[in-house]
């Protein structure tokens, strides 16, 4: 399975690589991802025991080590799907390469799909691996599950897919709109004058 990631990993810069241009910004933007969210898991590794917490921001931000063999933010925890789990990542990040690189869409958008990318294959590291998914960020003032920086990278990345999209899509359909009024207009004022001259023929 390490193999195998290695290879996806390999598959993944060639084709960012061969894309040209901003792709290889994207490919950039992933591996950065991917490598902060590997550092911060190492660091944490030996800063802290399983099950062991540490304050960073009193009231609002902690670190607490646990093992997840769930989804992100701890959904299906404890799962005994771990290599289905691990699958799953590896199909989502060839998926996600392949809408970074054939579909045609602003590069902000895709630089988001680019941060979804890098947390999916984060994550996928450790389930490869490990078999589990390190996660160390507790939020001191809410009640949330714990999380990672891959984690943080997927929910960020898709929010602002999201929004870059709709706006996209609202803007393009005010724009058709707008193109289409003259249009209307002219056959509104064809039908008129067509109504007016059967008038005038009448009388």
């Amino acid at each position: 399975m390490v193999s195998m990631f290695l290879s996806l990993e390999s598959m993944l810069f060639l084709a960012f690589t061969l894309g040209g241009g901003l792709q290889i910004v994207h490919q950039v933007v992933h591996l950065a991802c991917v490598g902060l969210d590997q550092l911060t898991k190492h660091l944490i590794n030996g800063a802290l025991g399983w099950g062991e917490t540490m304050e960073l921001i009193p009231g609002l931000i902690g670190l607490t080590k646990i093992r997840n063999t769930g989804m992100a933010w701890s959904l299906m925890a404890d799962s005994d799907f771990r290599w289905v789990l691990a699958v799953v990542s590896v199909a989502v990040s060839i998926a996600l390469v392949v809408i970074i690189l054939a579909v045609k869409m602003p590069n902000w958008e895709k630089f988001a799909l680019s941060l979804v990318l890098g947390g999916a294959v984060g994550n996928a590291i450790d389930r490869i691996v490990l078999g589990y998914v390190i996660d160390m960020i507790k939020t001191e003032f809410i009640s949330f599950p714990i999380f990672n920086v891959a984690d943080s990278f997927i929910t960020v990345g898709a929010i602002l897919f999201v929004i870059l999209y709709s706006v996209r899509s609202f803007k393009e359909e005010k724009a058709q709109k707008n193109a289409e009024m003259p249009e209307l207009r002219r056959l509104k004022e064809k039908r008129r004058g067509e109504t007016d001259d059967d008038n005038g023929d009448k009388m």
